[in-house]
């Protein structure tokens, strides 16, 4: 049985490029598809989070306008409330032990953009997972978190790596469009990864050895087959 780390977002809001403030936190789909179709693998899943403090779940991943689908809504709200258990305490991410897992998933919402992307511990632990080949998988605006791994020196460990993310069309026209404080996409190409991108809103997945990312919510589900796919290799 493999088992999967998957890191979420502590935060609930995102200081805009204004000053105000933005809810948010984990996206519900990414969240749903991936821990569902992991776990349907046969995996073995440990949520973690900054501080081990509770997930919130973006309020506009679970608005039916938003979303399009009422339906869906409501099969994401179940699952969440069939997950509660794992939410309400998660592991924190200072205390893992990343050897300890086949696979490292990251779901997105802005939430990363808020905490993971400069959490220092969740660096440490890329880190580690990528010197020693784990499975990294981060999607949508989840790659974010892969700006926290900065070595002492400085330099960026995923400098190089193909990978892909929400992008800047995507964020401008469909996120939180010309109030955005940073563009992930933008960030993670001035840091050296080498950003690749497929149609707005539809599923695109790029696997680089060890790391595979998405493109988008609509991605999620890719994203866990890759893995899944990757586990059994």
């Amino acid at each position: 049985m493999s088992s999967i780390l998957m890191v979420v977002s502590a935060a609930d809001s995102l200081e805009l490029a204004d000053g105000t403030q933005h809810p948010t936190g984990v996206w519900a789909e990414e969240l749903v598809v991936a821990h569902q179709a992991l776990k349907t693998s046969g995996a073995e899943i440990t949520i973690a989070s900054p501080g081990g403090k509770k997930p919130t779940v973006d309020p506009g991943s679970l608005n039916p306008d938003i979303v399009g689908d009422a339906e869906k809504v409501q099969e994401f709200k179940q699952y969440l409330a069939d997950i509660e258990g794992e939410l309400e305490a998660p592991e924190s991410l200072e205390s893992v032990n990343v050897a300890d897992f086949d696979a490292v998933v990251l779901p997105g919402g802005h939430g990363p953009m808020a905490d993971l992307a400069t959490d220092a511990d969740l660096g440490a632990l890329l880190i580690q997972a990528n010197d020693s080949g784990t499975i990294i998988a981060p999607f949508c605006h989840g790659p974010a978190g892969l700006l926290s791994a900065t070595a002492p020196d400085g330099s960026f460990a995923f400098a190089g790596r193909r990978l892909t993310v929400f992008t800047d069309e995507e964020e401008l026209t469909g996120g939180t469009g010309e109030n955005t404080p940073w563009l992930v996409a933008t960030t993670l190409a001035e840091r050296g990864a080498v950003v690749k991108s497929g149609p707005a809103w539809g599923s695109y997945v790029v696997r680089d050895r060890n790391l595979i990312s998405g493109q988008n919510p609509q991605s999620s589900e890719a994203v866990a087959a890759a893995v899944v796919a990757a586990l059994a290799e």
